[in-house]
């Protein structure tokens, strides 16, 4: 059964940076791609960042590439979320997710995840 890991999430200014990171069970790890996606209230679910094998390529949708970056440390098995010049639309549950299937930057289904951490954005 995957088990996913995350961190806490938390309040931030806009313009601000949060990392999260998520440790993911044995095994699920190395299965294929580790992303994160996020939901609002209201909203629909969204693919904000993938890192897939061979070699970390990583995927992003234009809402957030050249402010959010995906990183995995594959000896610990986790994958790190780090968001810069965050914005109030930013807010929302984000979730770490196993093998996700995608067609690029865009995801198919959400994969696996677990409970998610909520992040907030106030100006």
């Amino acid at each position: 059964q995957v088990r996913l890991v995350e961190s806490e999430g938390g309040s931030v200014e806009v313009g601000g940076s949060l990392t999260l990171s998520c440790t993911a069970s044995e095994g699920t790890f190395r299965r294929g791609c580790m992303g994160w996606f996020r939901q609002a209230p209201g909203k629909e679910r969204e693919g904000v960042a993938l890192i897939c094998p061979p070699g970390g390529i990583t995927y992003y949708p234009e809402s957030v590439k050249g402010r959010f970056n995906i990183s995995q440390d594959a000896a610990k098995a986790t994958v790190y979320l780090q968001m810069h010049s965050m914005k109030p639309e930013d807010t929302a549950m984000y979730y770490c997710s196993a093998d996700p299937p995608h067609d690029g930057a865009r995801w198919l289904t959400f994969g696996e995840w677990d409970q998610g951490t909520q992040v907030t954005v106030s100006s």
